[in-house]
């Protein structure tokens, strides 16, 4: 089912020199911010790269794709096809293209014929002429979504009219954070996404229900099962069990009613009933450790639901990550987990190059540098193949240990992390 996208822009000023890790950390911040808070993407519009004469900054896009929890779009500085496969490869889900596609409309095709054209998007600029015949012919070439920049207020009917026209998801931008003007713009030019380029926070979910009261589809929380099918205690509570949506670990236990259940929904963070208080509460309302829906579960009995969340600073009140710190009984067990480990041995390694300790055999390789790394990993993919011709599999074991740790030392060394490596693997799946 398609739906209306928000998608927040988070570099909106200009000349700021992005260079500068203060400017970048704010940026990252932002991203990952507006991520938890409801908007469907993010935008890295870099709107003066072209105009710099500069490649277009594909290491803060990384970092932004990276934190944020959500796709990103990003536009800026594309002259040639190595420019998108670059942005790409960064982590964009989609890239726009503005002059390059104007000065040699054919761009367009070898860029789509190259990535796909749901991969690229046509920037328009609204004070251009012919842009219906433009647009017309970005979609013949492959475009995959059309962006309409520049004041859309007057221009309602034409958006229109051009999205008819060439059947493609259409985007246009707004600086208004206000939910009203948001949905009238929808309504008018029935847009498939509206770009916030505003310096003012906007609250993504309000505008989501804005334009849901207005009959327009959109991306929020819908219960799958009505609260009255739920089995409530005495109190007319359910219990709620909370888990970082990442690493599974539990985080608390609380309790909602139907108000508290209903707010969470509204709002995409975890709402609860408090008992002692009585009245509803906001889990990081006053300590800022909010908590951001990604799912909410209910149990075979529907007396129980499980909230996956992203878990902004601790769960508990006392400072710990978790409330379930405390040891009642244990026995020995294995609780060797193959991501756990990769991760401890990851953050070992990391901690070797921010910390040297002598004597160390990662440190000695950092020390040596790129090329000894590489030839460590090389030796080691040697030795699987060796080993693999032994029938022994213990030696096997042995090599492709050496071999993985090797590589974690080059990640390490080229920036590279374990959740880089999974979200590319994912995406191939």
């Amino acid at each position: 089912m398609s739906y209306v996208k928000i998608i927040t822009q988070v570099n909106v000023s200009d000349g700021i020199d992005f260079s500068k890790d203060i400017e970048q950390e704010k940026v990252i911040s932002k991203a990952f911010s507006y991520s938890n808070e409801g908007a469907d993407e993010i935008a890295f519009m870099d709107m003066t790269a072209r105009k710099e004469d500069r490649e277009p900054d594909v290491e803060l896009m990384k970092k932004i794709a990276k934190k944020a929890e959500v796709p990103l779009v990003s536009y800026g500085g594309v002259k040639r096809l190595e420019d998108v496969k670059k942005m790409l490869y960064a982590g964009s889900e989609l890239v726009y293209m503005k002059q390059a596609a104007k000065d040699d409309i054919n761009f367009v095709k070898e860029m789509s014929d190259r990535f796909g054209s749901g991969k690229i998007g046509v920037a328009i600029d609204l004070n251009d002429s012919n842009i219906k015949e433009f647009a017309i012919s970005c979609k013949q070439m492959g475009a995959g979504h059309l962006w309409f920049t520049g004041n859309a207020s007057g221009n309602e009917r034409i958006i229109k009219d051009i999205k008819q026209a060439v059947d493609i998801p259409v985007m246009v931008s707004t600086g208004s954070n206000d939910e009203n003007v948001i949905t009238e713009l929808v309504k008018a030019t029935d847009a498939d996404a509206i770009l916030y380029t505003g310096a003012d926070v906007i609250d993504c979910m309000a505008v989501k229900r804005a334009l849901k009261n207005a009959g327009v589809s959109v991306n929020t929380f819908e219960s799958a099962v009505p609260f009255s099918e739920f089995k409530l205690n005495s109190d007319g509570l359910i219990p709620c069990i909370v888990q970082d949506y990442k690493t599974s670990e539990v985080l608390m236990m609380a309790y909602m009613n139907e108000e508290s259940y209903n707010k969470t929904l509204e709002t995409g963070r975890m709402t609860y009933f408090s008992r002692s208080r009585q009245k509803l509460w906001v889990k990081g309302e006053e300590s800022g450790h909010f908590q951001f829906v990604k799912e909410l579960i209910i149990d075979c009995d529907k007396d129980t639901i499980l909230a996956k969340v992203s878990q902004i600073g601790v769960a508990c009140h006392t400072g710990n990550p978790t409330c379930f710190f405390t040891p009642l009984a244990s026995k020995e067990y294995s609780s060797t987990n193959p991501l756990t480990v990769f991760n401890e041995v990851y953050n070992t390694i990391v901690d070797r190059k921010k910390n040297p300790k002598e004597g160390s055999y990662t440190n000695y390789l950092f020390d040596k540098g790129i090329d000894k790394i590489l030839k460590k990993v090389g030796e080691e993919c040697t030795e699987i193949v060796i080993a693999a011709k032994n029938p022994d599999p213990e030696e096997i074991k042995y090599e492709i240990s050496d071999f993985l740790y090797h590589c974690m030392v080059l990640m390490v060394e080229r920036g590279v992390t374990w959740e880089d490596i999974m979200k590319e693997l994912d995406n191939r799946h």
